[in-house]
């Protein structure tokens, strides 16, 4: 009975170890094939638990889901024989395992082979197109293009190409020191014109304004002048008229205005009593005193 424990746990491991070997599990983001000394079997095995033959027959998985490419940036020539650098994308899915495994075998290598197909459609395609179209009008009927002759070229690897999408497009650089530079020029030469506007314009304003200043300091010296002709006349008019209301008295009081310049600082005159400036002041013989 002793002898016989070692033989039943050998037999049980033996046992688990088959039924290991004989049952695989597919995910549900997977598919798989049996291969058989080496040779893919028809059958493609979708997710759950399935049965193989141990040690026979060996399980390639490959992932269901919809992959992504990033493709390193690479040159193309368009129409107008612009170089430009192109960086893109691919989106795509294996379809057919069976024949997937059959031309391609891994991932890395159908990766490989899209890159390959990928940039020759978009080479192809650039060409046809100028440096404008590419960048802007016509992008998104160059990409529809490049994924419809790229899936179509791929379908017989078992491989979908679903979105073929450029990420960016750039200048070589020496092409892009060349624009800058051309940029640069072009800008300079625009802020000289505005500046030479600016200037022009600045010159007018100034103009403009120096000769509303003429006109207004003209128009405020001649109503100025008017209205000093007008004071003045009014002014003589008045005095006429005051004078003529009584002359002698004028006469009088222009006699005292020019004694009282006259005798200023101790100023001593010698008068006859016949001197006009006295006349007003003394009396004639005859009048009232």
């Amino acid at each position: 009975m002793t002898r016989r424990i070692p033989l039943l746990i050998g037999l049980v491991v033996a046992l688990l170890l088959v039924i290991s070997e004989s049952l695989f599990i597919v995910h549900q983001t997977q598919k798989a094939l049996l291969i058989r000394l080496g040779e893919p079997m028809e059958r493609v095995y979708g997710p759950g638990l399935h049965v193989k033959l141990p040690f026979i027959q060996n399980i390639a998985y490959f992932d269901a889901r919809i992959l992504d490419y990033d493709a390193r940036s690479a040159e193309a020539l368009t129409s107008d024989k612009k170089t430009i650098m192109l960086d893109n994308y691919a989106r795509w899915r294996i379809v057919d395992p069976l024949q997937f495994y059959r031309t391609l075998r891994t991932i890395p290598g159908a990766q490989a082979r899209l890159n390959d197909t990928v940039y020759s459609e978009l080479r192809a395609q650039v060409g046809q197109h100028t440096l404008t179209e590419v960048v802007s009008s016509q992008r998104t009927t160059i990409m529809d293009n490049v994924t419809k002759r790229t899936s179509d070229i791929m379908r017989h690897t078992g491989v979908e190409v679903i979105d073929v999408r450029i990420k960016r497009t750039d200048l070589p650089a020496e092409n892009q020191r060349a624009i800058f530079g051309r940029m640069q020029a072009e800008r300079e030469r625009q802020a000289r014109q505005y500046r030479s506007e600016g200037t022009e314009e600045s010159t007018k304003i100034r103009s403009e304004a120096q000769r509303t200043r003429v006109v207004l300091l003209a128009d405020a010296n001649r109503q100025s002048a008017i209205l000093q002709g007008e004071g003045d006349a009014q002014a003589a008019r008045i005095f006429a008229e005051a004078v003529a209301e009584n002359v002698d008295f004028y006469k009088f009081q222009r006699g005292l205005e020019a004694l009282k310049k006259s005798l200023r600082d101790n100023t001593k005159l010698i008068l006859s009593p016949d001197d006009p400036l006295l006349k007003e002041l003394i009396p004639t013989p005859g009048e009232a005193q």
